[in-house]
């Protein structure tokens, strides 16, 4: 009969405080597979004393095979998934808010029309996606700034544009949503639109600089291009479909 692998671990479990990495190292051993002969660090000092004799910084801290491989991402890294990296650019925000909010936009359209493709479904998600993305960048405005004035053209000449935009983009997507106001909302999705649209483009396509996008946030690791132009182009549509669409539709 084959032997089951066995991994050792050690991580904090203290009555005021559990180690998440250390229940994620706990989890991913025993997907992978492996036994676990589980080493619960119970008080602060049980700790400290742990750490100065394996001369380690951090817990948990896991050995396979006789063989120290170390904390979660370690753990990660060793059975070959992927680890994101700081600074590593990645489109994961991105994809999760469209998705999130394309689904929202077809159930929303559903209760509305009863019909599960529609108009209004396609109409919501431009407007669901712009509320979304102008949520991301009030969370913070000051980081969300500080990124914006790297690349937009109207923002470096004239800084408290920076401010405006995620403001002025929620307002656009809310009143789009509710079909209120388009004498309002249309140039305004219009205006921050083609100047977002130009200065991506000159900064990513002509200038050649490789930066990060302010689309979701100040916070960001998505690289500056496609998805920043996508939704500016997302928010010219909107207003030219607006403007040319049939009274009533």
């Amino acid at each position: 009969m084959k032997q089951p692998r066995t991994a050792t671990l050690y991580r904090m479990v203290m009555p005021d405080h559990l180690c998440p990495s250390g229940l994620k190292a706990k989890w991913l051993l025993e997907r992978e597979g492996f036994q676990v002969d589980d080493h619960p660090l119970t008080t602060r000092a049980e700790t400290d004393a742990f750490k100065e004799q394996h001369g380690v910084a951090t817990t948990p801290q896991a050995w396979i095979n006789g063989q120290r491989i170390g904390g979660y991402t370690d753990l990660r890294a060793h059975f070959g998934k992927h680890v994101l990296q700081k600074g590593e650019t990645t489109y994961r925000p991105v994809i999760a808010l469209f998705s999130m909010m394309a689904l929202m936009a077809l159930a929303a359209a559903w209760v509305a029309t009863g019909q599960a493709v529609s108009i209004m479904a396609a109409e919501w998600f431009v407007s669901f996606s712009m509320c979304g993305l102008a949520y991301l960048k009030l969370r913070d405005v000051e980081s969300f700034s500080t990124m914006f004035l790297n690349y937009d053209l109207l923002a470096r000449r004239w800084v408290p544009y920076a401010y405006v935009y995620p403001f002025a983009e929620g307002l656009a997507g809310v009143l789009m949503t509710a079909h209120l106001l388009d004498w309002l909302s249309i140039p305004v999705a219009l205006f921050i639109g083609s100047i977002g649209a130009l200065s991506v483009f000159k900064a990513v396509y002509i200038d050649k600089r490789e930066l990060k996008c302010a689309c979701v946030g100040g916070d960001s690791n998505v690289p500056l291009g496609f998805v920043s132009l996508t939704e500016n182009l997302f928010m010219i549509g909107m207003a030219l479909w607006m403007l040319a669409k049939p009274a009533g539709m």
